[in-house]
């Protein structure tokens, strides 16, 4: 199959979605029917829905799109892994064969250390009992803590979301390059090219620019360990779902046939469905 490795779906409310721009491209409802006409002249078979929300109604909303959905493949939902109802939560979520794994908006989260709090890591050593990963969304400045979680959890299937949102449109490449090549080192962590064109000049960027970034990320983690993600709707803020796949699709030319389809599905399939 050819998977987008992470998508988001939302019924707009202003009050659910206040980091939407009025005006923006984002500023209306995106659902899994505005994605399929995307997808299909691409090839696409279906996606990875992602949350967008930090509450547990997200998680519950998203499968009942995958239910009724058959281009919604898996769910990456949100559960509050502080809570000491996580583990209930878990494991009535984890019944649902489309539930794949967990994240939270770490990225917002003002202490770069939070993945290193007590009560979370409680929560991360949780996910592997029910077979779930967990998506890493975090800051260049954050890589530090990403680095000593997936190792203190060798066990745990990781991915690092969107290259770690480096500051592209400055063409900012360290320290972000060498901490990268760190993480990859730690071979139960994967990563999601993605998120790339958000981070550059919206109006203004080059296939170029990405090409640092790229040759980093592919070069640290290889193709194996790499799945591709539009960050569709958001990607709208800077270009369109086939803009955002041609990005990366025509860097990876020069993969072999069984490198591409690892990139654009394979990898995806073996690191979410392995319950």
């Amino acid at each position: 199959m050819r998977l987008d490795a992470h998508q988001h779906f939302w019924s707009y409310d202003a009050a659910q979605y206040p980091w939407i721009p009025p005006g923006s491209p984002l500023h209306r409802s995106w659902l899994p029917d505005d994605l399929a006409a995307l997808q299909k002249p691409l090839g696409f078979d279906g996606s990875i829905a992602v949350q967008a929300r930090q509450v547990i109604e997200e998680s519950d909303w998203l499968l009942g799109l995958a239910d009724k959905h058959a281009n919604v493949k898996g769910v990456v939902g949100w559960v509050d892994l502080r809570s000491d109802r996580v583990e209930v939560d878990l494991a009535r979520l984890a019944k649902h064969p489309k539930f794949v794994g967990v994240r939270h908006v770490v990225q917002e989260e003002p202490d770069d250390n939070f993945m290193l709090g007590k009560e979370f890591q409680s929560g991360i050593a949780k996910l592997q009992a029910y077979g779930l990963t967990y998506d890493i969304l975090i800051y260049p400045q954050q890589l530090a803590a990403a680095i000593r979680l997936a190792e203190n959890f060798p066990q745990q299937p990781f991915v690092l979301d969107h290259i770690a949102k480096p500051m592209i449109k400055d063409g900012t490449v360290e320290p972000w390059k060498t901490q990268m090549r760190r993480l990859a080192r730690l071979p139960n962590v994967h990563c999601k090219v993605s998120g790339m064109l958000t981070e550059a000049d919206h109006q203004h960027w080059q296939p170029e620019q990405f090409r640092p970034y790229l040759d980093a990320v592919f070069a640290a983690f290889s193709p194996s360990r790499l799945m591709y993600g539009s960050d569709w709707p958001v990607c709208l803020f800077a270009a369109t779902y086939e803009q955002s796949f041609r990005l990366v699709d025509d860097y990876a030319r020069s993969l072999t046939p069984t490198e591409r389809d690892g990139l654009f599905g394979a990898n995806c399939q073996k690191f979410y469905f392995r319950r």
